[in-house]
């Protein structure tokens, strides 16, 4: 009779992606897996498991295969209306992070939640911080705040496009944002894994830029004085950001490089009050 071991001879996919796939079918740990990787299969399982196999040799990212996505060591969930979270965007995290340290009662905002994740853990790592969160798109907010109540965090959640969502709301200590920001005309956009996720959480339409402007010369109204924004962005980008922020009056402008080396966050005070 079929077993794990059986069924995933020569599948196609590497070991840990087949492990994902059964411990998603059986509803398993790991663990469990490995110990029971003989025991014989029902017919209905080896089926489901035969079609997320062939999503995944399709190309379909695994995140959208099994429903969630690691990030700064909680699982969020995802679907195809919302960009998968990376590990370089833990970089911007962890820079909010560190600069609210400074702050008493900060007031968070996150720019194009997507599934929340940049606002949810903020929310759940800097007490007294309140958070607000927009997106334009209703499916990614309904992604957001499904992840917000499984977690715990009290996040406020803002529909529209960048600061359009923010009637009656301004005086913010730190405004962050991991915007769309690769070029319409990258081709990277019709390769791996980006060829499934949502277009318009990807690119601006335009040459990258566009998006990172909009938020850069809109965030004066809605800082505080002495406050502070901080933008993830492309690989390539860093110098340009830096210019967009010294242009729209913000000092102490700097970049940080990512794990990889990249210089992936920049940001800077605002003091024009």
């Amino acid at each position: 009779m079929d077993s794990v071991h059986s069924v995933s001879q020569a599948c196609g996919l590497p070991r840990l992606e087949v492990h994902m796939l059964w411990q998603q079918v059986l509803q398993v740990s790991r663990a469990w897996l490995i110990a029971h990787d003989r025991d014989p299969l029902a017919p209905e399982a080896i089926a489901r498991f035969h079609d997320l196999q062939a999503r995944r040799l399709a190309g379909e990212p695994m995140a959208y295969i099994l429903g969630y996505k690691e990030f700064m060591g909680r699982d969020f969930r995802v679907s195809p209306g919302v960009l998968i979270p990376r590990p370089e965007t833990e970089l911007l995290v962890e820079t909010a992070l560190d600069y609210l340290q400074r702050c008493r009662a900060p007031r968070v905002l996150d720019l194009g939640t997507g599934a929340g994740a940049i606002a949810i853990s903020i929310a759940l790592n800097a007490s007294g911080a309140s958070i607000a969160a927009t997106d334009v798109s209703m499916d990614a907010l309904a992604v957001a705040r499904q992840n917000a109540q499984a977690l715990g965090a009290r996040v406020e959640f803002l529909s529209g496009s960048w600061y359009d969502a923010l009637v009656g709301h301004s005086g913010f200590d730190l405004i962050v944002s991991n915007p769309p920001y690769i070029a319409a005309c990258d081709p990277h956009l019709a390769q791996g894994d980006l060829r499934f996720e949502p277009v318009q959480a990807l690119t601006d339409g335009s040459d990258g830029l566009s998006a990172l402007r909009t938020i850069v010369q809109g965030a004066g109204a809605r800082l505080k004085p002495g406050a502070a924004l901080f933008l993830e962005h492309g690989w390539d980008q860093a110098k340009a950001v830096r210019q967009l922020l010294q242009q729209a009056g913000f000092t102490q402008v700097a970049s940080l490089q990512d794990l990889a080396g990249i210089e992936r966050v920049s940001g800077g005070i605002y003091n024009q009050g």
